[in-house]
């Protein structure tokens, strides 16, 4: 049965390894090569505008950030210590 989770946590492992690296690769093109590129090329049509290469991870980081912000929050306010009633 530990041999099973273990195949699942490599898989999701790596999966998210592929992912992180195309999304990676995706962005790099988008921001360093793309502004060099002629305006009317083929290559073009498979990106966002440009200003969304600050408005996207803008956002995603201020999505982690309150992500952080409420696990943090959870965390602190389930292991409070009832106050003692003398």
């Amino acid at each position: 049965m530990l041999r099973d989770w273990k195949r699942v946590d490599q898989a999701v492992g790596m999966s998210l390894v592929v992912f992180s690296l195309l999304l990676f690769t995706y962005y790099s093109v988008w921001v360093i090569v793309l502004p060099f590129v002629d305006s009317d090329h083929v290559l073009h049509k498979y990106f966002l505008p440009r200003e969304y290469s600050v408005i996207l991870p803008g956002i995603a980081a201020v999505i982690l950030l309150l992500c952080i912000g409420a696990f943090t929050a959870v965390v602190i306010w389930k292991n409070r210590k009832p106050k003692k009633v003398d």
